[in-house]
């Protein structure tokens, strides 16, 4: 039993060691050219800034890198066991190209990105190719000592070195393979540590510093702090809807009732007009509760989901809407029911206050995001300020570190675009 399992161990750790260096090659080969390429980009659109056209670029660019800065932090999670965190601003709502600009150019954030890829372009190209030189070096040495040293000599009459053994004669090359096999238990001990040496160096310059740490918790307490006073605000309103519709027919239908177990021998005529009314009352208090229950959690939300569910908002409203849903999977039940009301809401705010014929929903995942944009033909003017529903929204999506961007220009078209980092199931 003990032989099979340091069998086990050793089967493993050679996995391990492979899958390692097949991981540390392809990131070596595939990371050089995307991180110069991105900084480059960074560089020459933000030097064209000044003359306007940096301005309508950066933006793009700056996305591509903290994209490109997203999938580097899921491989170092999920290839090396490494998190690291993310501190991002959240993106500029104006749709102002020189305040979105400048904007994201005072996001200490950006400028960390840059910083990380001049480092993921030397040192971090160098310690993500170490694990495969450590795996696939020790392979030349017994080649050599197969044979392959004869058509080098003859080549290079001045020899050849593999690492500090000069290779000229078959004895030479057995000495090759000798310091190839040492080599290869070091790769087998070290190759994975290595790889994860890479990721740990990727931690190192992308972690947030303390001061933007704080800064993180403090937009997140205001916006858990706006989630309990919009959720201690609900309860009222449920309350409220309770004691003034619900309840109070329930009242009066059992003042009904007790009349007319007065006069059924009395007056039956009278009796049947109460329990007429009655009936309507009853039929009128189960409506207003399942308006209630729908208010609070929408059925079809919690039993099809959130594309369904929208569907079925869209349905219900006075305006031609059309609704496309691109999601493989669902998002937690906090998640769903806050971008249900969100939408929910600005889809009441664009029927009553924007004048449009026509709406278009759509949402996707994408990147880590459940991205939502709900744009409408109206005539624009839409502002998240305070007091109005978008500001309600953004109040309701920062709860889950969502955000949301308008896009309303006098004369229209309105696009409002929300973004909620999430996991699908």
């Amino acid at each position: 039993m003990n032989t099979n399992t340091k069998s086990d161990d050793g089967d493993s750790r050679a996995r391990g060691m492979v899958l390692a260096a097949g991981r540390g090659l392809a990131l070596a080969v595939g990371s050089l050219p995307l991180s110069v390429l991105g900084f480059c980009l960074s560089l020459v659109s933000m030097a064209l800034i000044p003359i306007g056209v940096g301005v309508l670029t950066t933006p793009y660019v700056v996305r591509g890198v903290r994209a490109y800065a997203g999938r580097r932090r899921a491989l170092a999670e999920q290839w090396g066991g490494v998190r690291i965190p993310s501190a991002y601003r959240p993106w500029p709502r104006t749709s102002n190209p020189w305040t979105r600009t400048y904007a994201l150019l005072r996001d200490p954030a950006t400028w960390r990105d840059l910083r990380w890829l001049q480092v993921d372009m030397t040192a971090g190209f160098v310690t993500a190719l170490l694990p495969a030189v450590l795996v696939l070096y020790p392979l030349e040495g017994f080649a050599l000592a197969a044979g392959l040293w004869r058509p080098i000599v003859s080549v290079d009459a001045s020899g050849y070195w593999y690492a500090f053994v000069p290779v000229d004669d078959q004895t030479s090359a057995f000495g090759a393979a000798a310091l190839a096999a040492v080599l290869l238990v070091v790769a087998h001990r070290y190759t994975v540590s290595a790889l994860q040496a890479h990721f740990r160096l990727t931690r190192a310059v992308l972690s947030p510093g303390q001061t933007e740490l704080a800064e993180r918790v403090k937009v997140l307490t205001e916006t858990r702090r706006d989630a309990v006073d919009t959720s201690a605000a609900e309860l009222r309103r449920i309350e409220r809807d309770l004691h003034d519709g619900a309840q109070a027919r329930l009242v009066a239908m059992g003042m009904d009732l007790g009349t007319v177990e007065m006069l059924v021998d009395k007056d039956p005529e009278q009796a049947k007009r109460l329990l007429a009314q009655t009936r309507r009352s009853s039929a009128e208090a189960l409506a207003e509760l399942r308006d209630l229950v729908r208010g609070i959690h929408p059925p079809v939300l919690a039993e099809r989901g959130l594309g369904d569910a929208v569907r079925a908002l869209a349905l219900r409203l006075p305006v031609a809407t059309e609704v496309e849903v691109d999601l493989p999977g669902r998002a937690d039940a906090p998640v769903e029911s806050a971008a249900y009301f969100a939408v929910s809401e600005i889809l009441t705010n664009a029927v009553k206050h924007s004048g449009a014929d026509r709406i278009w929903v759509d949402l996707h995942h994408t990147e880590g995001r459940l991205r939502i944009s709900v744009t409408d033909n109206g005539r624009g003017g839409a502002a998240a300020a305070a007091g109005s529903g978008l500001a309600g929204v953004e109040r309701r999506l920062g709860t889950f570190d969502g955000v949301l961007a308008v896009s309303s220009p006098a004369g229209g078209p309105t696009m409002a675009t929300m973004e909620i980092p999430c996991a699908l199931s």
